[in-house]
């Protein structure tokens, strides 16, 4: 299943994958760009910490259509809105910039045990979206942290336009996520602020 890649960068602290890799994955951030000069990289993480990654202990980057590597961490440090991570083997700004705009992965079973009302966001994406009145909207397009709640950006079935939910219990009243599908209640003035 592993095949070495080594000509592409000295050392054996990557590992090239071979097939399906979104079974054991979850794309976790995106590499912004490198961050000094020693390797580090500018991360904008999807994860609510970094405990996301140190928990992972390795990640896998994967650039544009190019194939899936992984990396073993080093450290994540938070600083200012990204992290920095620093990942084994990449040691040079000239290595660490092979990988801007490059996928962030984390292995799938090094997430923790969830809370009750609590879901990944893999498990939202793509998830339909009906009014407790039984109206298809549309499917859970993009997610939008806010630091306060998040926002879900549904991509609407009849006018092709979207819709901006928040992700708060005055709104959404039930996630089915084995079905994929999620109520939301009509708040005043919800629907009034999305077609303006």
């Amino acid at each position: 299943m592993y095949k070495d890649k080594q000509e592409i960068c000295a050392g054996n602290h990557r590992i090239a994958l071979a097939g399906d890799f979104s079974e054991k994955w979850l794309l976790a951030g995106k590499v912004i760009r490198p961050h000094g000069l020693r390797g580090l990289l500018r991360i904008w993480s999807y994860a609510v910490s970094r405990e996301t990654f140190l928990n992972s202990g390795t990640v896998l980057l994967k650039s544009g259509s190019g194939e899936p590597f992984e990396y073993r961490l080093e450290s994540v440090e938070p600083y200012k809105k990204f992290f920095l991570m620093k990942l084994q083997g990449l040691n040079s700004i000239e290595e660490a910039e092979k990988l801007r705009n490059a996928a962030v992965f984390v292995r799938k079973d090094s997430l923790k045990d969830k809370g009750e009302d609590e879901y990944y966001w893999h498990e939202l994406l793509g998830m339909s979206v009906y009014l407790d009145t039984g109206k298809f909207l549309g499917k859970i397009e993009h997610i939008l942290p806010t630091g306060s709640n998040d926002i879900y950006i549904i991509v609407r079935q009849e006018s092709r336009g979207e819709l901006l939910i928040p992700a708060i219990h005055d709104v959404v009243k039930e996630i089915d996520p084995e079905n994929k599908k999620m109520i939301i209640s009509e708040m005043e003035g919800l629907f009034d602020l999305n077609e303006a």
